[in-house]
């Protein structure tokens, strides 16, 4: 009876402004950075408000409820995150799919996922993936999306050059929130333009919306298999390192994987795609800006599990702000989000001389669009890239 009580006292001693600040701006950093990306792919595949609202409201919910847990449980800052790479795939597939075999790939994935950390293969089978191919797949589905945020200037350009003048502006003096700088001065451009559509009636609150998945071939070689690789290489390894990196190599990776897969396969009949480790804003919260003892730095994950669960409480106001936005604020946001990202994968594709023309290759089949005997340039780009990375490695010397 005087544990829990015990517990909340040194969680009240523990707890600190700065603390609760990181999590703030993990939660303001991973929501700016690529909320454009799910409306984008919820318009791909037509998807009505409730659904799209419940996605919101599920993926929120799904990232806030391990990262709560974990971070309690291991006393350090567990931020978990959704797919930013899996969504980029999801968008490029989402036309190619229907929604509910969209659904039975995300539980295939989380499957695989949960399977891994059960299992504690998770981090020996990523080490067999040739980190160059996995770094070239990235990119080139990242790609396409920084691309379109400078074809949509043409259409828009006050609202769109506004945003490339603030993105570019605090990428030099503001780095952190430069998306973020983007994202407000595109709102209110497009606020002063009159381009905002309000009363798109999705409420405020998020209510899940439950969808039969549906389990094809297409959905499992496309999607399911190729977003699970991406997932795994570029945010659940990322996240793993950074926690080491941090001081928290005690805490065990298994179990992260485990709950995040587990939380995905909960979460994805009614729209979530998959729940990972942070790659990136993870180092908002583990880092000495968060507190400078390292022991109270958990109180950073836990601001951070429940300011995305907020974000799912009122996901139909999320889902009902975004979609009064310009279509082509969007594609900016997203691809201007994405370029850090595009630039690291590129530098890590193309360092190691014996992986580089097959990683090259990777990235510019991914990035092209091919499809063939109806399967994704994703697909494509590790297949043709893993066999020429094999071949070239295999000649004799």
């Amino acid at each position: 009876m005087t544990a829990l009580p015990a517990q909340l006292q040194s969680l009240r001693r523990d707890s600190s402004f700065s603390a609760i600040l990181a999590g703030f701006v993990a939660v303001l950093v991973g929501f700016s950075s690529s909320i454009g990306l799910v409306f984008q792919a919820a318009q791909l595949a037509h998807l009505s408000p409730a659904q799209t609202t419940s996605w919101v409201w599920s993926v929120y919910v799904g990232i806030a409820v391990p990262g709560a847990l974990l971070s309690w449980r291991y006393r350090a800052p567990i931020v978990t995150a959704w797919s930013t790479p899996g969504l980029a795939l999801i968008v490029s597939e989402a036309g190619r799919l229907s929604y509910p075999e969209m659904i039975g790939s995300y539980l295939i994935s989380a499957a695989i996922i949960t399977a891994l950390g059960l299992s504690g293969l998770f981090e020996r089978l990523v080490r067999r993936i040739p980190a160059p191919l996995a770094a070239g797949l990235l990119a080139g589905l990242l790609l396409p999306f920084a691309l379109n945020a400078f074809r949509v200037l043409p259409t828009q350009p006050v609202t769109v050059g506004s945003m490339l003048l603030a993105y570019l502006l605090g990428r030099v003096w503001l780095p952190r929130y430069a998306v973020l700088l983007a994202l407000v001065t595109g709102v209110a451009a497009a606020l002063a333009a009159g381009q905002v559509q309000l009363g798109s009636g999705s409420g405020v609150f998020g209510f899940p919306h439950f969808t039969a998945p549906a389990f094809t071939v297409a959905g499992l070689l496309v999607l399911a298999l190729p977003m699970t690789l991406v997932t795994l290489a570029s945010q659940n390894l990322p996240g793993a390192a950074n926690l080491k990196a941090s001081g928290y190599g005690q805490v065990p990776v298994s179990p992260l994987i485990t709950s995040t897969g587990l939380s995905s396969f909960l979460a994805a009949p009614f729209g979530s795609h998959t729940v990972t480790l942070a790659a990136i804003t993870a180092a908002i919260c583990t880092g000495p800006e968060a507190h400078p003892d390292p022991q109270r730095r958990y109180v950073a994950g836990l601001a951070n599990a429940f300011f995305y669960l907020l974000l799912g409480v009122f996901a139909g106001l999320v889902s009902g702000a975004i979609a009064a936005l310009p279509v082509s604020l969007i594609t900016a946001l997203a691809g201007l989000a994405l370029i850090g990202t595009i630039i690291a994968s590129t530098v890590d594709a193309l360092s190691d001389p014996r992986w580089r023309e097959a990683a090259a290759l990777t990235l510019i089949v991914t990035a092209s669009g091919l499809s063939l005997l109806g399967l994704g340039s994703p697909f494509w780009g590790i297949v043709l890239g893993g066999l020429v990375g094999w071949a070239m490695n295999r000649r004799p010397r």
